[in-house]
């Protein structure tokens, strides 16, 4: 059981005002569960706990509440609406048998007019209040937004597993009939493979997304020209089966570069892939090279249609994608990451009467 001078809005108050407000105060009980006022009841005056506890909460939707405090002992409540003199925006209701103070708004501004210190500590626990609800209102939102990210994150995996699983329970169970024939059965095994490829690449792209940037990245100096033409090498035979040519428009340098090539190695899978998936009826994508007094610069073009105006802005966002059957939408930001682990940059953009055009720059050593 708390006295009105133990509280906290009350404790520094002179004798003579806690006379007045001794005056003015009305005790009211409770019983559990019972309402003690309700949203856009109105703000007829300022309640300070005696024993017991009251939940405020407010409507967060149909059927649904959302609690913003438990008051306890020697604390206030209902003093916002008081103060702007406009209806509760949430209501209070006591979760066990509770008394209150109830002090009128009428009485309680009387006596802030004749108080100062009075209306200091108001001020003071108003602040205090607005405080705890900023803090609460934080954790919400960031509690809010990462289940959202967890959610897209699902979602995506989910939904682009399933089109290579799919695949593979097709062709397994075309490559076990008794009617399939050998040459069939080897192209069952060769579709299964790309699957399997696929989805590895996928995992690759997750493992890559959840473990952010690299500290501790290691760069040694290669070849840049022989580590391109390897690269460029592995994806040709995939992009010939889409009707895809893959070529050079000039040679690649021969400069030495700090480069990491596994993680290098996936910005051109990415991005070449991205290009073959665009061009449905085929074509072709061609790689330039420039080399600056300070850098490498690498362009891969295809003869698409461009970048969709829909990704304009977002174009290496987490999760972005547009218009692809596969692709967990994080292939272009885990390009990016990539790239600026090399101390580089990448850019995406349109040419009129061209396809899309992916740049980055290396640093020369």
């Amino acid at each position: 059981m708390v006295t009105l001078e133990a509280s906290n809005l009350f404790r520094q108050l002179k004798s003579e005002d806690m006379t007045a407000l001794y005056q003015a105060a009305r005790e009211r009980g409770f019983h559990a569960g019972e309402e003690i006022f309700k949203e856009g009841d109105a703000g007829d005056g300022l309640y300070i706990v005696k024993d017991g506890r009251v939940e405020i909460s407010a409507g967060a939707g149909q059927n649904e509440r959302q609690v913003f405090s438990q008051v306890a002992p020697g604390e206030m409540f209902g003093e916002m609406a008081v103060v702007e003199d406009k209806p509760r925006s949430a209501s209070a209701i006591a979760k066990e048998e509770t008394t209150v103070y109830f002090i009128s708004r009428d009485e309680l501004l009387a006596l802030v007019e004749k108080s100062p210190s009075l209306a200091f500590a108001l001020l003071r626990e108003v602040s205090h209040r607005l405080r705890q609800f900023d803090r609460q209102y934080l954790r919400e939102v960031l509690k809010a937004e990462r289940l959202t990210v967890i959610g897209r994150f699902a979602r995506s995996i989910v939904h682009d597993l399933k089109n290579p699983l799919n695949i593979i329970g097709l062709t397994a169970e075309i490559a076990g009939m008794p009617q399939s024939t050998p040459q069939s059965r080897l192209q069952a095994v060769a579709s299964i493979r790309q699957q399997v490829d696929r989805i590895s690449e996928m995992i690759g792209e997750i493992l890559d997304f959840t473990q952010g940037v690299s500290t501790n990245l290691v760069l040694p100096p290669m070849d840049y020209s022989a580590f391109v033409r390897g690269v460029v090498e592995e994806l040709r035979a995939e992009a010939e089966l889409r009707s895809v040519a893959v070529e050079f428009e000039n040679d690649p340098p021969n400069n030495h570069l700090l480069i990491n090539p596994k993680r290098l190695r996936r910005v051109f899978h990415n991005i070449i892939h991205n290009a073959t998936e665009a061009m449905q009826n085929g074509g072709r994508i061609l790689l330039r090279f420039e080399t600056l007094p300070k850098e490498v610069v690498t362009e891969i073009e295809d003869t698409g249609t461009g970048i969709p105006p829909e990704m304009d802005g977002k174009l290496f966002e987490a999760f972005a994608t547009h218009g692809k059957a596969n692709g967990t939408g994080l292939g272009l930001s885990i390009c990016k990451r990539i790239i600026e682990d090399h101390h580089g940059w990448i850019s995406g953009r349109n040419q009129p009467g061209r396809g899309a055009i992916f740049t980055f720059g290396l640093p020369l050593p």
